[in-house]
């Protein structure tokens, strides 16, 4: 209430307090907090070296949001050294969870090799999961490997359903992706990919797809 000034005037620090009394505690989402105050300085100077600290109580317990914070930090190396591998630790971990933003980060660091030898199944395996959680990203990510054959047979059709679907989603970041592919494409390949999008969509995802 003190972060968002709802009910009582906006007070990073009072809010860091009272976080830090829960925190002190052992509660897994006020030690995700605390971490995410001294990360952006928010109520305290910007600290990155307590944010993980915070951040890693948390994970520890199994909150995801902090585990995939703990990916982030060590894969750009914000107060540690970076550490791809420690990354997927916490990426992993987070994804098992069935956390879409992690699921997106673990499928980067397959794609690129990094902390993992480069797996194009474990790509798309990580890709999917987080595209069928409506990432709007992930599905972009989806798209373009169905369109150069990633791990994949190469295939237009889901090509264009994945970025059709990624474009109603963020239609400033992928509407020109999709527009690209539909120039190799037939209109009835282009109807038939519509038509698939929008029952992927209209099922929540679980059936997209021939």
């Amino acid at each position: 209430m003190y972060l968002m000034g709802r009910g009582v005037p906006q007070d990073s620090a009072e809010a860091v307090k009272l976080y830090r009394l829960a925190a002190d505690q052992g509660l897994p989402k006020a030690q995700y907090y605390l971490g995410v105050m001294y990360a952006n300085g928010k109520g305290v100077p910007r600290d990155y070296a307590e944010a993980v600290k915070w951040y890693r109580l948390a994970a520890e317990q199994g909150h995801a949001k902090a585990q995939l914070m703990l990916g982030y930090i060590y894969e750009g190396g914000q107060g540690v050294p970076q550490d791809y591998a420690e990354a997927v630790k916490w990426y992993q971990l987070a994804a098992e969870q069935g956390y879409a933003k992690a699921q997106l980060r673990l499928g980067n660091m397959y794609s690129n090799g990094l902390g993992v030898p480069q797996d194009d199944a474990e790509t798309v395996k990580w890709f999917r999961l987080a595209a069928e959680q409506g990432d709007g990203f992930a599905q972009f990510k989806l798209s373009f490997i169905y369109s150069v054959s990633q791990g994949v047979l190469q295939d237009d059709v889901m090509a264009y359903m994945w970025s059709d679907i990624s474009a109603a989603n963020d239609p400033e970041r992928n509407v020109e992706w999709r527009d690209e592919i539909a120039k190799k494409m037939t209109p009835a390949a282009i109807e038939k990919a519509q038509a698939m999008a929008r029952e992927c969509m209209s099922s929540g995802y679980t059936k997209c797809g021939y």
